[in-house]
């Protein structure tokens, strides 16, 4: 067997200001032919994984490009054309090819390209012809559109949000491919759309029970051979925006149907009940002292939930930290900030200086104040990272300063909070701190959670389009929860 893979993944929030071109996607990554890592990014654990498989089958794994950048808002065209042009020569140099097995997100948005992820699918499918297997793994926070669903055989997409077990789903994905290839399972694809939008976190119930019910019928059902969840991601502005549940059956299409919109339903009548509760900066920075002085063996964990550089924004917002520097609070680490300029003068001053700093704040409405004030240089980091999972995450040139009794990483490169390890990259241990103020929604929790005393969630500003029935969309589908009220009309029911 001959398998061509290869990954083209970011997610764009199409109201953030920050645009990428292809130098984002060659600071986060860029990884030409047979040049990806061992270790698994996020969207490229099919090519990790495939290299095992085949080598185990005895087959030739061709592998293409694989690129991912980090999340911001519109790609720039050529960014996107020459990258996938990229992948599409070098399919057509690998064939005959028995499989196309990608690494995609799925929330892609180019100029010119309401559909990135449709039009290269569609494209290969031309390539290659009709009896080729194509598949992919995709994000939850994606948009599973007609386009897609007509262009491949079949998606697996990672159950977890925190996206935990991307590893595990790329070998659900290579299985399933497998057993196709060799006779064994017809792999027919199932869509219900739940014509709503929400967010799913796996970390809390009711999302919890309801993923575990997903793997227990894989694994009791055998004309089950997956199901998946698009959550959908309420800050892409695309026609097919949304939640929808795939059904991948053994030549069961009627099956997988009434699967699909079984789980589809029952997910639409928990709607509004997903999302964990959040408080603005005024309450979660007394709560959190609150809990400091009542004792707590560690530290109190402030999510600054919607300045997430995961979902598009710049990571920059100062909110928060102008609420704890007005309250005089102290023993506090915040990251991550993203301020190239202040890290690049943090880098002029070195180690130990004390200078004058402008940071934060410079990227939108919504978030803040830059910062102004005689800061410590304390540590200076080259090319730092932090722990994601299996994988890790570079936050690129780094500056650790302190400012009034509070410490401050920033950061050269856009990445949302993963892993405590971003602290201690950069001289801190997060244990000895009171309070930790974290920009993420919830990657953050699998690490996090596993040192926090309490984690509270933190809606400070407005750096991210939270709210879907008053977001300003253009192209948004209007038949849709909360948009409208009940587009099933279940309640008349």
């Amino acid at each position: 067997m001959r398998i061509f893979t290869a990954a083209l993944a970011t997610e764009t929030n199409t109201f953030s200001p920050i645009c990428i071109d292809r130098r984002a996607f060659e600071e986060s990554l860029y990884a030409p032919p047979g040049q990806h890592p061992e270790t698994p990014t996020l969207c490229t654990a099919p090519i990790t994984v495939g290299r095992r498989v085949c080598r185990e089958k005895g087959w030739t794994l061709i592998e293409g490009t694989a690129a991912w950048a980090d999340p911001a808002g519109l790609i720039n065209r050529q960014a996107y054309e020459s990258l996938r042009d990229e992948i599409l020569d070098q399919l057509t140099a690998a064939l005959p090819v028995d499989a196309v097995v990608l690494g995609l997100h799925g929330a892609m948005v180019a100029d010119g390209y309401l559909d990135p992820e449709g039009d290269l699918l569609a494209r290969i499918r031309a390539i290659v012809g009709p009896d080729v297997l194509v598949c992919a793994e995709l994000d939850p926070h994606s948009h599973l559109t007609q386009k897609r669903v007509a262009a491949a055989n079949f998606f697996v997409v990672f159950k977890e949000f925190p996206h935990t077990d991307f590893v595990d789903r790329a070998e659900d994905l290579w299985a399933i491919a497998v057993d196709t290839l060799e006779g064994r399972v017809q792999p027919v694809m199932s869509v219900f759309d739940c014509r709503m939008i929400d967010v799913f976190p796996t970390s809390r119930e009711p999302m919890r029970s309801f993923v575990d019910r997903l793997k227990a019928i894989e694994a009791s059902d055998p004309d089950v051979l997956s199901l998946s969840v698009i959550h959908g991601f309420m800050a892409g502005d695309v026609p097919e925006m949304g939640t929808k549940t795939i059904a991948i059956t053994n030549g069961k299409r009627e099956k997988g149907e009434q699967l699909a919109r079984t789980l589809g339903l029952e997910l639409y009548a928990k709607r509004g009940t997903f999302m964990m509760a959040s408080i603005d900066e005024k309450q979660a920075v007394s709560q959190a002292l609150d809990l400091v002085r009542s004792g707590v063996s560690a530290p109190v964990v402030i999510a600054d939930m919607w300045d997430n550089p995961g979902g598009g924004t710049a990571g920059d917002a100062t909110v928060l930290l102008e609420e704890l520097l007005a309250r005089g609070v102290t023993n506090v680490a915040l990251g991550l900030i993203w301020d190239p300029i202040a890290v690049q003068i943090c880098f002029a001053a070195g180690e130990g200086a004390e200078i004058p700093l402008r940071f934060g704040a410079k990227s939108a409405p919504g978030t803040g104040y830059p910062v102004d004030g005689l800061v410590q240089v304390v540590k200076l980091t080259k090319d730092a990272e932090m722990r994601f999972g299996d994988s890790i995450a570079p936050f690129g040139d780094a500056a650790h300063i302190r400012l009034s009794g509070i410490d401050i990483i920033l950061g050269s490169v856009r990445v949302q909070s993963y892993d405590p390890s971003l602290f201690t990259a950069l001289g801190l241990d997060p244990l000895t701190k009171d309070i930790l103020v974290i920009k993420s929604t919830n990657h953050f929790y699998a690490a996090f959670s596993k040192i926090a005393s309490e984690i509270l969630y933190c809606s400070a500003g407005t750096p991210y389009p939270n709210q879907p029935a008053t977001n300003p969309y253009r192209r948004v589908r209007r038949d849709i929860w909360p948009i409208m009220a009940d587009p099933h009309k279940t309640e008349a029911a």
